[in-house]
């Protein structure tokens, strides 16, 4: 899988899954555009050694729910780059409320930094990509939540449900453009100061997972890194499920005869 200088941008690179993917690709030497809203932590990421294998690393600040902040920063993309190779839509909020005690506001930062922001940025981005003729692939990252709710993820279920028929909507659209849109359903990650879980809730998601275990670092990276590249050039509109099984159906419960 060649990634040599192709030009990738990751959303939530300050993130425990964006900071995996990020160092994936460094490792690669691609061309990295790091985007979070926390600038401290994307300084602190970009010192760690695996980045020093990258093309070029450029970081940048931005309020994904400020959408004239995406539009010009697709302006500075195009002026710097041109059109990018990859776009990865990692970043992401997971509230965890009752539908019933959601406000309006707390609703809306859900939907506009989980579905709106990748939208937008997706939009902008690809018409660079068309112009410029660059048969690239954008991956949304999105959850079994988009299949299956869990009881006080409402809002995020909703979120990624949306973000997974964007996903496919997409890839109709930019096909005749050859460009793949694809999303990666990562599964239980724990570690995320943003989105931290308690770890009664990581005990008894484990008892759900065939394969007995939590996602690592290589885990979503790897199956990012596939999804771009050329052995993935048949593939679109798909969600690839990293989860240990998870989704494959009902684990934990006894059999039926005993």
């Amino acid at each position: 899988m060649n990634f040599v200088r192709k030009r990738v941008i990751i959303t939530g690179a300050a993130g425990l899954i964006g900071t995996w993917i990020a160092k994936a690709f460094a490792e690669k030497e691609a061309c990295l555009w790091l985007l979070d809203i926390r600038k401290e932590e994307l300084d602190e990421l970009i010192k760690e050694d695996s980045f020093g294998r990258a093309s070029e690393v450029r970081i940048e600040q931005i309020d994904l729910l400020d959408y004239e902040a995406i539009q010009s920063f697709a302006k500075k993309v195009e002026e710097a780059w041109g059109a990018p190779d990859i776009v990865i839509n990692n970043a992401g909020v997971y509230p965890s409320q009752m539908l019933l005690d959601v406000t309006q506001e707390e609703w809306e930062k859900v939907l506009g930094l989980n579905l709106h922001a990748p939208f937008t940025l997706t939009k902008e981005l690809a018409k660079q990509m068309i112009l410029e003729n660059v048969q690239g692939s954008i991956v949304n990252i999105i959850s079994r939540s988009a299949f299956v709710p869990r009881l006080g993820s409402g809002s995020y279920a909703v979120s990624k449900a949306g973000l997974h028929m964007l996903t496919r909507s997409f890839a109709l659209e930019l096909a005749p453009h050859k460009i793949r849109v694809n999303s990666l359903s990562p599964g239980l990650t724990p570690g995320s100061q943003v989105n931290s879980l308690s770890e009664n809730y990581i005990e008894a998601m484990l008892k759900n997972i065939p394969l007995g275990r939590t996602a690592g670092p290589n885990d979503a990276p790897q199956a990012i890194l596939f999804l771009c590249s050329e052995h993935a050039s048949f593939i679109t509109g798909a969600t690839l499920t990293v989860d240990g099984g998870n989704s494959a159906g009902i684990f934990n419960l006894p059999l039926s005869n005993e």
